[in-house]
């Protein structure tokens, strides 16, 4: 093959054209040779397999452009071979369809639905420009380069895409493309996108308990785009666009809509855990522990109610304890923003005698909060971002505990020790409804001992 970018190996110009008008005369009598068999109706000579469909068809037009066809048939002692098997086809028999379509010439439409299983299939079966000018390689990586990777809905379809076509996908660098277009777009003419937002309101981005202050939450219009994407490759977006300079503050509202999307259909309101096929319970368990990872540091990026169902979630799934304690951290920083229903987190136990709710979360979100007042910067976070609480903020806190406690308080299951537990983590100056509580308590436990 000539090399052009050198000059000791370089042919005359003359010897080049001649060259490549040779290859565009074989291509073009292949080309009427295709249209001759079609148009003659002649018998097939090959049967190719194909993940578990048999194409009936001829060798010329599948050896004038497969490298790999025209190998198989070249290495074969059967001068007369009649069928081929092609094991583990990107796209499968979808794929090889396409792909003798475009050996026969016969037209069919290319979309960014489809350009990433024909740029595949067009790799694995080696239809490359030294077996005809023009060939499925050029056409697809024309059509990526020229439409499909010019915008972010082009860019994800073929990210999408990618998912079904590994490891070929990522080894012809298609996924990384993909991956590097959709952040140069979002972060080219972005401040968090000037313009194309749409607003969602907080509640509707949650299953759990609402906000406080309900506001509106600005979800850029890509975001919704990258719901599709599984969560590994949605991580390898948004850490690009990281790596352009996106702020990972900016992110919040993405990984909600994200997490509402990948989340919907787990039921983690109940007190016990729905049977749920282990795969499908390894997968949410990924999507929650990368989504944690990547939550942006400061503290009002996020809504309380968004970090409750996501700890929810996580209890539900079991994910890693540094993921849970994270959440637990993370919901203590703003406690004071938080409403009665993003602590009622369900003890999700199979036994009679637990308690309806997980009072110990409750505990140590709390015991979090009253140190972040008395220790600036424990988590070695910025003091601007992790200001200690605010007086008016332990007022709120306490006036929450103390509500939660009477909500518990009728439990049967809650013990003594329990319900002392909570209360102890009360900030004194915010018991005036601390008796109601304790009455509901003890109406609620006719059955106590002088002792208790």
């Amino acid at each position: 093959m000539v090399d052009l970018g050198s000059e000791e190996t370089a042919q005359p110009s003359t010897t080049v054209n001649m060259f490549t008008k040779k290859k565009e005369l074989l291509s073009n009598v292949m080309k009427r040779t295709s249209e001759w068999i079609l148009s003659q109706e002649i018998p097939s000579d090959i049967t190719v397999h194909v993940a578990g469909t048999s194409f009936a068809l001829h060798k010329f037009p599948l050896v004038s452009k497969c490298g790999y066809i025209r190998k198989l048939v070249a290495k074969s002692n059967d001068a007369n071979l009649s069928e081929i098997e092609i094991p583990d086809i990107p796209g499968g028999s979808e794929a090889f369809e396409f792909a003798a379509k475009f050996c026969y010439e016969i037209n069919f439409e290319i979309s960014s639905g489809n350009i990433a299983m024909l740029r595949c299939v067009a790799e694995y079966l080696d239809m490359t420009d030294d077996y005809a000018v023009g060939n499925l390689v050029i056409l697809s990586e024309a059509y990526l380069n020229e439409v499909a990777l010019k915008s972010i809905a082009g860019a994800v379809s073929v990210l999408h895409s990618s998912e079904k076509l590994l490891p070929i996908a990522e080894n012809i660098k298609l996924v990384n493309r993909s991956i590097d277009t959709i952040a140069y777009i979002v972060c080219k003419d972005s401040h968090f996108c000037k313009s194309g937002r749409i607003e969602v309101d907080a509640n509707s981005l949650m299953n759990s308990s609402t906000l406080s202050n309900p506001r509106p939450i600005v979800v850029d219009w890509w975001a919704e785009d990258l719901t599709v994407l599984r969560i590994d490759f949605f991580q390898r977006v948004l850490i690009a666009m990281m790596a352009r300079g996106y702020k990972q503050y900016a992110l919040g509202p993405v990984l909600m809509l994200y997490s509402q999307k990948s989340l919907q259909n787990l039921e983690i309101s109940g007190k016990e855990r729905k049977l749920i096929e282990q795969r499908r319970v390894h997968e949410k368990r990924v999507v929650v522990e990368t989504i944690v990872s990547l939550l942006p540091r400061e503290k009002n990026a996020l809504a309380v109610s968004f970090l409750s169902m996501l700890l929810r979630s996580a209890i539900y799934l079991e994910t890693t304890v540094a993921c849970r304690v994270d959440l637990e951290r993370r919901m203590a920083l703003q406690l004071g923003e938080a409403v009665l229903d993003d602590l009622l987190i369900p003890s999700y136990s199979s036994f009679t005698k637990d308690t309806l709710f997980d009072v110990e979360i409750v505990q140590r979100i709390t015991t979090n909060f009253i140190e972040y007042e008395m220790v600036e910067n424990r988590l070695g976070f910025n003091d601007e971002e992790y200001a200690p609480p605010l007086a008016s903020e332990m007022e709120k806190v306490g006036e929450l505990m103390e509500d939660y406690l009477a909500k518990i308080a009728s439990d049967n299951n809650l013990s003594v020790s329990q319900f002392i537990s909570i209360a102890e983590v009360i900030p004194e100056q915010c018991e005036d409804r601390m008796y109601k509580a304790i009455d509901t308590y003890l109406k609620a436990h006719p059955a106590l001992s002088d002792n208790e």
